[in-house]
């Protein structure tokens, strides 16, 4: 790739070819913590966050605009910080956000301390940056893909189609980016999450997106388990057909066997 901080893995490949199977309407997003602030100099075109922001609106302005963008705890309030893994945890932080929570989210303040002790948080450092995922700029911790929920469907399938596993996910309430991001980040296993109104009010999320946070040594293992789909005849977008037809046609075609067994 040539240029400062980048990685040797084919990013750009990866994702082009997943957004092929997918149509995805916008782009995968590379994420990463920074131990040191001074490592946001190594990244080629990166944007430093120069107001305060929700962290909702930095994967808007990667996926939507293309940005590269790097941000430290200036640039985001008490909780965006503490889940990104910019601010501690202390006392005064779990009061204050506990009385928002009790007087918004929840019934009172007991329930929203309940909420902040079962979300996970991303470790300690000093920046984040994030920047497309083709762009190949560094090697993330955690990518995030956007998509509706078919594609999202055949994303999971894609996944599962070797090395089988269950996948499970959660739900804390508002606050999507710890069931997501945070979550695959602690866990090093795909976090699928539903946007939370955060994101849809500052992060441009529409109404038919989900968001799934990927390991980054999944993103081949995906693509190929899609491709694999589609030489089977299974891909996006899904044929409708509707529930008055006689579904004979196509499902003799994928389970031949097992539709002929009556």
């Amino acid at each position: 790739m040539g240029k400062k901080g980048a990685s040797v893995i084919d990013w750009a490949g990866l994702t082009q070819e997943m957004e092929r199977l997918l149509r995805l309407k916008t782009s995968p997003i590379a994420y990463k913590r920074l131990d040191k602030l001074e490592e946001m100099e190594k990244i080629p075109e990166l944007i430093r966050l120069d107001r305060r922001a929700s962290f909702c609106q930095v994967p808007a302005m990667v996926r939507t605009i293309g940005m590269t963008v790097g941000a430290t705890r200036d640039n985001f309030g008490d909780r965006c910080a503490r889940i990104n893994g910019l601010a501690p945890t202390t006392e005064k932080q779990v009061a204050w956000e506990a009385d928002s929570f009790a007087t918004t989210w929840f019934a009172n303040v007991e329930e929203a301390k309940k909420q902040m002790a079962a979300y996970p948080l991303v470790p300690p450092g000093e920046a984040i940056v994030l920047a497309p995922l083709a762009a190949g700029k560094f090697d993330p911790d955690v990518i995030l893909i956007y998509a509706n929920p078919a594609q999202m469907m055949l994303l999971m399938n894609g996944l599962q189609f070797k090395d089988y596993q269950r996948f499970q996910f959660f739900f804390i309430g508002e606050g999507s980016c710890a069931d997501g991001l945070a979550q695959c980040y602690t866990t090093g296993k795909p976090a699928l999450a539903i946007p939370c109104m955060g994101e849809r009010a500052f992060g441009a999320v529409t109404e038919d997106e989900l968001v799934m946070a990927l390991p980054p040594a999944m993103m081949a293992k995906a693509v190929e388990g899609l491709q694999a789909l589609k030489a089977r005849g299974i891909g996006y977008p899904i044929k409708y057909l509707g529930p008055l037809c006689d579904p004979s046609p196509v499902l003799t075609r994928i389970y031949p066997e097992w539709w002929d067994r009556r």
